[in-house]
This record gives C-alpha cells, structure tokens and sequence, in this order.
C-alpha cells in the first residue's frame, strides 16, 4: 500500500506557549497539532482534573429521570436495565446496576444476545419484562432509536427512560432535518438538539455515571462514591474509541491512574488473566487486551459472562471466570486471522481486490466478527470494504470505510439492496438476500467517486526531531500527553538518513527487528521495528544487495540508510535504563 508523508504545519508562538506552561516548545507545537488554540484548552490539556468537568445536571432530562427513577425505588416498583452487549453496554449496565442497588431499587438487568436479539431493546425483551412484572426499563447505550418499541411499552403501561449517548435519528423532508426522539418519560442524550450539555462526545457509560450522580445527589449519597465508577466510565470510553480530548481525556487520565487499586474483583481478575496486575496500564492496554476480552463474549456466547463477571464477590471464582473470557478472546482472534486470510485471498483470486469498494462473502465467518475482518480488510487494501457471512435469515454484514468514502451516505443511494441497514460515514451494518450481493458490488463501484489517490495512506509527521534531542526529560514531558487514542494519538517524529550499524530479529515469531542507527553528526540510539522482520530484510536486500545486509549482521560498515518515522522510548533491562526509538514506517535511502 502506497504511504504518503506528511509534515503537519500548524502555526504558533511555540516559544511564547513554552514559557507560559513551562514545557519545551516541542509539547507546544504537538498540543497546537491537536488543535488546541487558546490557554484555557492547553492547561485544561495539561493539568485537567475532574473538578473541571461540566454539571451533570446540564443533560437534558437528567433531573427528571433521577426523580422519575427515585420515586420508583421509593414505591418499590421493579426495574430492569437493558443494555447493548459490548464494553460501553456491559460497563454502562454496571454503573446503573451497582449505582442503582446503592440507592435501594429492586433491579435486575438483560443484554440483548447478538445473535438472537440483535441491538437494543426490542420487542421481545419488552414482553419478557411485563410478563416479570417490570414496571419501568431503563436503557443505557440504546434506547434512542426505539421509537416503536418504547410506544409499544407504554402501550403496556410500563415506564421507560433512555440513557444514551448514539446520534438521534432523523429524516430529510423538503431540505429540513427531522428529528425523532422516542416517546419516553425520560431521554439522557447530550445529542439531542436542545441539550445544554457542552461535550456531546460521550460515551453511554458516562452517561449512565452522570445519571447516577445525579441521582445520588437526591438520594443524599456522597458524590465522592462516583469515583468508584470511573475505572468503568475510562474502560468504555477507550473502547467505543471516543475521542480522547476534553473531558474523555480527563476522565481517562482519572480512571487509569486508579485501575490497579479498583474494587471490582471481576476487573482485577482480567488484569490477572491477561498478566497485568503489575503494570502500568495505559489505554493501550484496555483497548486492546482488557476490552476484547469483554466483546469476546457478546461476539462468542453471552454477554451476561462479562457482567457476571464485573458484579462477582467471589475472588476465586473470579478469576475462573477471567480465563475462561481470556481463552474466548484467543478463540475470537484466531476465528479473525482466519477470515482476513479468506477475504484476503478471495478478493486477490477473484481480481475483486481492484475494485474501489470491496465485497467479501464469507460463508462460514461467524457474524460477529464480520466487522472486525472488515476493518483488516480496509487497512490491508486502504479501500472501504464489506464483510457478509450467510446466518439462518439471509445475508447480514458490517462495513468499515475510509476518510474519503462517506459509508452511511453510499449505501443509502442503494437502500432497496437491503432489508435492514444503519452506520455513519466510518462504519455500517446491514441485512439483505443473498442474490443481492453481486449487485450491490456492482453499483456500489459503479456510483462511487473515489479516485486512486484516495487510497494512499496517510502518514502525518508530527515534527522532524533529530536523535541528539531525545532524552529522558524529553521522553518524561511526552507522557504528559497521555493518554493516547482518537484525536488524541501518539505524536510521530521523523529523521532523515539513519545509518543502520547493526542489525538483528528478534524472538522466534519473527515480528521484532533490533538495530543500531546513527545520524549524520554520528549520534547513534537502538532502533526497533514491529513487522514482518522477513519482509523488512528481505527489502533491504532488493535496495542494497545481499552482501551489504551480510556486512550489516556482523557489523562492518555499510552506506546503508533509511528514512523514518518513530516515536521514543526508555528501555528497562535487568536495572539500566536506555533511549531508543520505536519505528512506525520506514524508507530506504
């Protein structure tokens, strides 16, 4: 895949920002790379703590939903809690089931099976509520487009209020935008046109928290018992990938720093199962380790296995319960490496591969990992790309998409090819018959305007930072920006001409090359690269000959050089500490 590098040009009084904060100029010239303009966004950047998050109470409906809710418990009505099956769904349950139970409601809760229900609350799981005389739902990370189905409950008499955090649905009619909020007694959504709530970039977890706080508050509940939810809150909102500015950033920054002493026994016993109990954890690590565990079970089995596991008392059990998850998540990811090499090999085989949006059947794929194997698929190719699986009800599927190709917009010019669809411009799910494939291939490509140029991948170049200035101190000042993750990523810096001195693979899976670089001035620094360490050398050698790489690997002098892109870091082993370089990509010279 084509790389295009580019060097981000922002401008600024870096020095002026510098002494204002105390911070080199580099950290002023990435926070500005951020978008961050004025003094009151760069300190709340730097030194942000959740006393300078905004009122609960600016969520619209959020008091009337705590005083709905308080005179439920109160008139010892039973309440059920339906929430969506990933981490945002799983940890929002959590956060309502505990926050809830603390107040004295008699609630249980219900998570939608992928498979069985689909998204949401439904039909079924409203029928199933009234015959356990249920007398009020609350939801938590679904809820706003159940138009119907919430008319269906109060048609039976139930009370229901929405918490939520997705976009509220709407249609176009003579060029004005419709929206349609469901008829519930209470709607938590800061996306709704006339919330006051200043960030509407949160996640349904959050919203359940704020919920909480607001309804601790009238049960005369110290606010400071919020803070155990916020391990939970930082989980779900790494995990749902929002962005991590304003107050995610805060609030992320707060839960990771307490993660390690939560109280949830079933969180501890997943950082056990996957052997972090003795790191420091980053959102990395619960992006990417702690996370899929969660999903794993909504994706494989039930999603009541996670739940189950958060809510558990028995330390023992626990961690049963964690291995079993972790063992799911290893399943999930073999089952995915799987369906990447077919559609992989499929569209290649086909010559598909060449078309500018990408259509896979997988026909024996499980239809949770349909998304996953297409978000693969759209970074192998740097193309939007389908993933369908045939199930018992036709062809279902999800999309990922690339900057360029608005998803959502695209499949709507050819909504008859479907039986059910939704998405935004990043990401889509469907349902459709299966001899309807190839024609939504084909028009799909055919309505397109996408050009070759959009499928060039992106490389944006933080600042070109030579080796002599790294340092500790410089590394020290970079982990003032954490953490890292949408709109927030890790700054990429660039140096021209590295002379590789040395050269080794490490390990026996072949994905870890170790090298020592220097730069023209001879300031020289350990260098690593996560790839494929076959492919790496093996490209080296159509640059350079083999007899170069050979001089390489025992050390003798060569005029062999790269340019790179890298980020910085201090190596630790057996008590020394030393700087090196993680490289992110790289050219030859």
């Amino acid at each position: 895949m084509t790389e295009q590098w580019l060097l981000t040009s922002k401008r600024a009084d870096f020095n002026a920002i510098a002494s204002r904060f105390q911070i080199s100029p580099v950290l002023a010239r990435l926070m500005r790379n951020r978008d961050l303009i004025t003094d009151d966004e760069m300190r709340s950047y730097l030194y942000g703590t959740m006393k300078d998050l905004p009122s609960s109470h600016l969520l619209k409906d959020v008091d009337l939903a705590a005083e709905i809710m308080l005179q439920k418990i109160q008139q010892k009505r039973k309440i059920r809690i339906i929430s969506d099956y990933d981490v945002d769904g799983v940890s929002s349950n959590y956060i309502l089931w505990n926050g809830l139970r603390r107040c004295g409601a008699d609630v249980d809760y219900r998570i939608p099976d992928r498979i069985e229900d689909g998204y949401g609350i439904n039909i079924h799981l409203i029928d199933q509520a009234k015959t356990d005389s249920v007398d009020t739902i609350i939801t938590c990370d679904n809820g706003i487009a159940a138009i119907d189905q919430i008319a269906y409950a109060n048609s039976l008499g139930m009370t229901v209020i929405v918490t939520d955090h997705h976009d509220i649905p709407y249609e176009e009619i003579e060029g004005n935008m419709i929206y349609h909020v469901p008829d519930a007694a209470a709607v938590v959504n800061p996306k709704q046109k006339d919330c006051n709530y200043p960030f509407k970039s949160i996640c349904g977890a959050v919203v359940s928290m704020k919920f909480i706080e607001v309804l601790y508050e009238k049960c005369g509940i110290a606010r400071k018992e919020i803070e155990a939810f916020y391990t939970m809150a930082t989980l779900a909102t790494v995990c749902d990938v929002m962005p991590l500015r304003g107050e995610n950033r805060i609030l992320v920054k707060a839960g990771l720093a307490q993660i390690q002493d939560t109280d949830i026994i079933g969180l501890r016993a997943l950082l056990q199962a996957n052997e972090l109990r003795n790191h420091r954890i980053t959102a990395y690590h619960l992006g990417f380790i702690i996370g899929p565990c969660i999903n794993a079970s909504g994706r494989l089995a039930t999603a009541r296995q996670a739940m189950e596991l958060l809510i558990c008392q028995d330390e023992e059990k626990a961690l049963a319960m964690a291995i079993e998850l972790t063992k799911l998540n290893e399943e999930r990811k073999e089952m995915t490496k799987k369906g990447v090499e077919q559609a992989i090999d499929y569209l290649e085989s086909t010559g598909h591969c060449k078309d500018k949006v990408l259509i896979v059947l997988l026909e024996d794929c499980h239809e949770s990992i349909a998304g996953i194997i297409a978000g693969r698929v759209r970074e192998y190719y740097n193309k939007p790309s389908f993933v369908l699986t045939k199930t018992k009800n036709g062809v279902k599927g999800s999309g990922r998409s690339i900057e360029a190709y608005q998803m959502f917009e695209e499949m709507t010019k050819v909504k008859d090819c479907f039986t059910k669809y939704g998405g935004h411009p990043m990401a889509a799910g469907l349902s459709m018959e299966e001899e309807k494939v190839e024609e939504l291939r084909q028009r799909l490509n055919a309505n397109t305007s996408l050009e070759e140029k959009d499928f060039i991948s992106t490389v944006r170049i933080d600042i070109a930072v030579p080796l002599y200035y790294i340092s500790e101190h410089f590394i020290e000042e970079l982990s003032m920006m954490e953490p890292f993750g949408m709109e927030n990523e890790k700054p990429l810096f660039a140096q021209k001409d590295l002379q590789i001195c040395s050269l080794k693979v490490l390990g026996n899976s072949g994905r870890c090359v170790k090298m020592y670089v220097k730069d023209a001035a001879g300031n020289g620094m350990d260098a690593l690269y996560f790839g494929e360490a076959d492919h790496f050398v093996k490209e080296m050698e159509e640059h350079f000959g083999k007899d170069a790489i050979n001089r390489i690997k025992r050390g003798l002098y060569t005029n062999v050089k790269m340019h790179v892109t890298y980020y910085p870091q201090m190596n630790e082993w057996r008590g020394e500490r030393t700087l090196q370089i993680v490289i992110q990509n790289y050219r030859f010279a």
